[in-house]
């Protein structure tokens, strides 16, 4: 397509961005939400592709020229949160709020899939759209890989919104932008006794107490200080009254890095200390260790093409400790995933908290950016295949 000055009516992607926010749908639920968008595509005339996916879905755009095909991809489920916000389109659904934005993702997707339908006699490919399901709960993009839903694609971008940044700015580098997200569970096996009397058993609150302590240990004495990690206990349970020793004892926790290579390095220490302190202190340990998210990791030639792409100024990211399962794509298709700024208020609530708030405003940066980076990156693409 040939570069020229895009020009979006966003009234109607803004109307389709507070329906969405006011009724909200949990991941692997996205049921009403994926009717909606299915709805609005078929009045606009665009194709919907069958899939096995029970929610979410995928659709396509032929463009009049042949050429490379590639995907944009948004998320759209919302998280377990009660909105305290104070928007006029606030949730209507009790307990749940799109509290990180993905209401702004799938408009924005919407807002670019009008303008490709508008203008498709000048798309030189294929353009696929996946609406994603479950991304907060985990295995939504390992449902579409599994299920075989993206097929002879090239490349695939995406973005999400940070409410850190200001509304307007698109950040963006090639290599790290999220981190890699896992999850360990702990139960400790010991045996319980009367509080009076602690010599008759083998108190797992000591022993999880030791364990929890010496986790700090795994990044600052055995992973490259130039390297991030993080290893956090964030939950720990044992006993249910004041003068019983229990009998078991239970934490968790994450883990969140940019390296996969430190992965295993974290897992196998944590394992060792566990194990060996559970040991040193006569108990018994079950270890539940699971991959949530993998580091997302910008291939260097298709961010370039993109950056160039863009009308916006590109800046360089603050990379970001939180998860996100776009990078379950980057494994198996060249991907390319932006932060877009969505507030950017000194006290803006983050990702996740009942006061987040990301603004309309940043619906046409999200837009442009799919706009943008598609059409460059089917040029460069579709140059290449022919």
């Amino acid at each position: 397509m040939t570069k020229e000055k895009i020009v979006i009516d966003l009234k109607d992607i803004t109307e389709l961005r507070h329906y969405f926010h006011q009724y909200p749908e949990l991941s692997n639920n996205e049921v009403n939400t994926t009717k909606k968008i299915k709805e609005i595509l078929t009045g606009w005339g665009v194709s919907i592709l069958p899939t096995s996916l029970n929610t979410g879905l995928l659709a396509e755009i032929k463009g009049k020229q042949p050429g490379a095909v590639i995907a944009l991809r948004a998320d759209i489920d919302a998280l377990p949160v009660q909105e305290k916000t104070n928007l006029t389109f606030k949730s209507l659904n009790s307990g749940v709020m799109h509290a990180c934005g993905h209401d702004l993702h799938l408009t924005s997707l919407l807002g670019a899939i009008k303008y490709f339908k508008d203008n498709q006699e000048q798309i030189k490919g294929t353009i696929q759209f996946l609406f994603q399901p479950a991304e907060e709960a985990g295995g939504g993009a390992e449902q579409v890989i599994e299920k075989k839903v993206l097929k002879d694609v090239k490349a695939i971008l995406g973005f999400h919104n940070n409410p850190n940044l200001p509304v307007g700015t698109i950040a963006l580098q090639s290599g790290p932008m999220m981190a890699g997200c896992y999850k360990f569970e702990v139960t400790i096996k010991g045996q319980g006794s009367h509080g009076a009397k602690p010599e008759k058993g083998r108190d797992p609150i000591i022993a999880s107490t030791e364990i929890v302590g010496a986790l700090q240990t795994i990044v600052s004495r055995n992973v490259n200080p130039q390297d991030a990690v993080v290893v956090s206990v964030t939950n720990i349970n044992a006993g249910s009254v004041w003068n019983v020793i229990p009998s078991e004892a239970y934490f968790q926790g994450t883990v969140r890095l940019f390296d996969e290579k430190n992965a295993e390095l974290v897992k196998q220490r944590l394992f060792e200390l566990i194990e060996g302190i559970a040991k040193a202190y006569g108990q018994s340990v079950e270890i539940d260790w699971s991959e949530r998210a993998l580091p997302i990791n910008n291939d260097s030639d298709l961010t370039q093409i993109v950056i160039n792409s863009l009308s916006n100024t590109v800046h360089k990211p603050l990379l970001s400790m939180a998860g996100e399962d776009f990078a379950t794509y980057q494994k198996k298709i060249p991907g390319v995933f932006a932060f877009i700024g969505s507030n950017g208020s000194p006290d803006a609530a983050d990702w996740h908290e009942p006061n987040f708030v990301g603004l309309d405003e940043a619906l046409k940066t999200g837009v442009n950016y799919f706009i943008e980076g598609a059409q460059g990156l089917l040029e460069y693409l579709s140059e290449k295949v022919n």
